[in-house]
């Protein structure tokens, strides 16, 4: 039985209300470059491989990974966020316009937009350089603005911290999307959650609950850990990917625990923005949330057979 069977869906009620679903994406973007190449020899200069490269690629990564699933799953995604501007902000605008996301970047003449830089060779990672700059007041200000301008106009808001500093004013996100009725779901991180506080749904890893709420040695220490942490920050939910393990989704009335669906793990990277993403536009099309994890689950097992950020597309999903 497909997945779309499993779930009581149809694919063309389903691909309708998702055209329709308007999600904003809030947070920390970046430019994931790619130089790949091959390895024969090691440097005369100090004992590391030379790396001769054939090409390069550039992905959208960070919270504009999470814009990409949205589009790719067929929905309308907005993409907030600060930015330098640079060669590199050029480039990610340039990549988002191409998937038919909305962007709409603060530029920070003061700051370089955040670039991951690796080096691939015989599909294995030989090094990664990050570049990286803390935006200004003035322009995270701005951005809040057009925020509370924004939200209104779109079904679910999507808030993607990866520490980098374009989440400085989330307290106040949180509070003025709630205030609009716009769920808000969340990807954490660091190990101080009492600033998601009012969110709908956090969507930690396995390592990053840890980082907050401790070890387990059973699923009822878990589950306690979760529960007690969905209470004190006021969730709707709290939902934790867990690897091979697969995901469970906590709320007031119980657990809900689903197992993963990837066939083959080749690359884990961007996994949770593919989560978060999909569960935010199935939210905005009106799915319920159990139904929105299941086909998050499902996209999830797509992209981690994929090299880098990926995404997965509407039809891998149906296909299922």
């Amino acid at each position: 039985m497909s997945l779309m069977q499993t779930l009581g869906l149809k694919p063309a009620v389903l691909a309708s209300s998702l055209a329709k679903a308007k999600v904003l994406v809030v947070g920390d973007v970046m430019l994931d470059r790619y130089w790949f190449g091959d390895v024969s020899r090691i440097s005369p200069e100090a004992p590391v491989p030379v790396a001769k490269i054939g090409r390069s690629e550039e992905r959208a990564g960070g919270a504009a990974n999470v814009a990409r699933n949205i589009a790719g799953l067929g929905g309308k995604a907005t993409i907030l966020s600060v930015v330098g501007d640079d060669e590199a902000a050029d480039a990610l605008e340039r990549l988002l316009k191409a998937d038919g996301i909305v962007t709409s970047f603060k530029r920070d003449a003061n700051i370089a937009t955040t670039v991951k830089l690796r080096v691939v060779a015989r599909q294995q990672q030989l090094i990664r350089l990050d570049f990286e700059d803390a935006p200004s007041h003035e322009i995270l200000a701005g951005k809040l603005e057009e925020f509370a301008d924004i939200v209104a106009a779109h079904d679910v808001v999507i808030l993607s911290d990866y520490g980098k500093g374009g989440l400085t004013h989330v307290a106040e996100m949180i509070q003025l999307a709630r205030a609009a009725g716009k769920p808000v779901l969340i990807d954490p991180k660091g190990d101080d959650y009492s600033k998601y506080a009012g969110a709908t749904l956090l969507t930690p890893n396995r390592s990053e609950f840890r980082q907050v709420a401790g070890g387990w040695k059973d699923e009822a220490s878990l589950t306690a850990k979760a529960q007690a942490l969905r209470a004190e920050l006021n969730l709707d939910a709290l939902l934790v990917t867990r690897s091979e393990e697969g995901m469970t989704l906590f709320r007031a009335d119980g657990a809900l625990h689903q197992p993963t669906l990837a066939r083959e793990v080749y690359d884990v990277s961007g996994a949770g923005d593919t989560v978060i993403g999909t569960l935010g536009l199935a939210l905005a099309a009106g799915q319920p949330l159990p139904v929105a994890m299941n086909l998050a689950n499902a996209a999830a097992g797509v992209v981690v057979a994929k090299l880098g950020t990926a995404v997965c597309s509407q039809q891998e999903l149906f296909a299922l």
